[in-house]
Formats: C-alpha cells, structure tokens, sequence
C-alpha cells in the first residue's frame, strides 16, 4: 500500500489516513496509473473519491454509493463535503480544480461517470457518480476473491493504465532547453505551447533564465530540478498549486510562474494569491505570466486576468501585454 508525507495528508486524523491509503490500493487495482502524481494530488483524487461515493471517515465500503442510488454530485458538492468531512479546506471558487484534477483520471478510467452526459464540458450543474459495476466491486473491498474479481472485471472492460500505454507509442515533440539540452514531449496544443514558451519567450524575455520546471500530459515531472528550487526556498513540490513552467534568472533573481493556456488555466486573482501564498518564502521576486497562442484566445480570458503580471502570445513572440502597464510607461 502507498506510503504519503505530504504536510496535508500527515495532518489528517488517522482512521482518515487509513481510508486515504486504502482508496489508492483499490484505484491503483482498478488501473488508474498513480505513479506521476505527488502526495497531494493522490491525497485529493482519493478523498474525491470517498465523496463521490459517499463513503464517509471511518464507514465501510459496503456502504459506497453508485449512479443506481440516485447520487449526483456537481463539483461544489464535492467541495462541501470535502470541507465538511474529510478534512480539507478547499476554496468554494476552486470548482475547476475539482473537475479538471481530481476527477480527470476517475472519468477517463470509467470508475466515475457523468450523471449529465449532455452538459457542457464546463457546466457548474453536471453531476458525477460512481459507476453500477466498479460501485460493486468497490462494495466488496476486503473479502476473499476480490483481486480475482477485479482481474475479471478488467479483462473485459480494460484499464486507464494500458489505455494510457498503449497511446504512449507515438511520436513525440522535441523541446530545445536553454542551456541548449533537449526534451521530449507527448503531441498535444497545449504542449506546443509550453514548447513555444521555453523556445521563444525565455530566450527574449527570459534574462538568461534556466528552467527549473516543466511538466508534461503524460509525466507531471518531466522536467525537475528540485535541489534549485529548494535553494530559491520555492513551496513543496508535492503542492498542487505548481504553475505549467517555471524559470529562474539568476541575474535579476527573477522566478518566472508561467501557465500555458490553451483551453483553461490563465493566472486569475484567486490564482495569483494560491501562488503568492504558497511561495510566500521564495527568495526570489516572482514575475507572473500567463501565455497564449493568439489574440483570439487571449481574448476569450483577458476579463479573468488578474493585475500585474505579463501577458504573451506565441503567434506574436517579440510582444508583451503588461498589466499593470504604470511599472514600464513611458516613450518608446
């Protein structure tokens, strides 16, 4: 069984700890690769769990919950009984993290489905539930035959993990890196993006910046040097919070906290004071930067943006939008 030592999870009473640990045995027996995940991302996805299916500290898991029973969750809900029961205090404006984090590989894997299949990717109302046959397993966690019945069970509906592997088997993107090293990303736009940021944007905007953190859809570390950031005192890496891209300039003592955003994620206000809460001890300045690909998606988010920090669009690589613009005005 996985051993967690992130702050959050250490901090949780101990029947709760027990029930976080056994989730992770059954999610990684159901096929849900865990292995990329920090502590505090597996600590959130399980605890999602015990919501969904409303398991609550300490209850059996005969009790769990599925579609059948007429349990819907909409992300909000999952976020009040998160807060309620099992320990966590999560912000009521952090539906999306819910949604596009800790539910991400329960949907995909098919052990939680949609209750709203027809919503809009982004509607605060879809609700989610566990799914009939994974509830059945679920509810038969600890007796005699229960690995037996999950292999079975998997044999013929298949699991994310060997999904995953098997997509894993196609070409991927060269990254050329400051120092002139290079890595290898999976195909995707927002990956193009983030190739784009450390290929053009650090060279001119960057001040000789090295990169510290990079992380990728298919390996949220793909990219690590976790000895520098200690040095700089940056947060705990197991934090959910790290930024697409991060980069320090040694010659302005400048940390660079990008995000890449081609469908969602732009540095907003409540997502610049998680950052500058969590990095509260950085020794270095922090320069805030949301990246895009064009006007057109630039567009779509520029009400969200939260004030000073930078602005840059790949399609137009020699450019920055400044919010607030007061810090650089004058004559060019």
């Amino acid at each position: 069984m996985r051993h967690l030592t992130n702050r959050e999870f250490r901090e949780k009473p101990q029947p709760l700890q027990r029930h976080i640990l056994e989730t992770l045995h059954i999610l990684e027996a159901f096929g849900i690769p865990l292995s990329d995940l920090t502590g505090r991302r597996l600590e959130r996805m399980a605890v999602v769990f015990l919501a969904v299916a409303d398991v609550l500290p300490g209850a059996a898991w005969a009790t769990a919950k599925d579609v059948l029973s007429g349990r819907s969750l909409k992300s909000r809900d999952i976020i009040t009984l998160l807060n309620a029961h099992y320990s966590e205090a999560i912000s009521s404006g952090s539906y999306d993290d819910i949604r596009r984090q800790d539910l991400l590989l329960l949907v995909q894997s098919g052990i939680v489905v949609q209750t709203s299949p027809g919503a809009a990717r982004n509607a605060p109302n879809r609700g989610y539930a566990l799914d009939r046959s994974f509830a059945q397993l679920i509810r038969q966690h600890g007796q005699s035959g229960w690995a037996a019945a999950v292999s079975a069970h998997l044999s013929i509906v298949g699991s994310l993990a060997d999904r995953l592997a098997a997509s894993r088997d196609i070409p991927m993107m060269p990254v050329t890196l400051p120092g002139g090293g290079q890595l290898q990303l999976s195909p995707g736009e927002h990956n193009h993006l983030q190739r784009m940021i450390i290929e053009q944007f650090l060279p001119r905007f960057g001040r000789c910046a090295e990169l510290l953190y990079l992380g990728d859809a298919a390996n949220k570390s793909l990219h690590l040097e976790a000895a520098r950031l200690r040095e700089l005192r940056f947060f705990d890496l197991d934090h959910g919070e790290l930024p697409d891209v991060v980069a320090y300039s040694s010659q302005e003592n400048w940390l660079y906290l990008i995000e890449a955003v081609h469908s969602f994620g732009p540095i907003t206000l409540i997502r610049k004071v998680k950052l500058e809460n969590a990095a509260k001890g950085c020794t270095a300045e922090l320069v805030f930067v949301t990246a895009f690909q064009d006007r057109a998606t630039f567009r779509k988010y520029v009400a969200e943006l939260a004030w000073e920090q930078e602005v840059w669009l790949a399609d137009e690589p020699d450019h920055l939008v400044h919010f607030n613009g007061d810090k650089f005005m004058g004559p060019h």
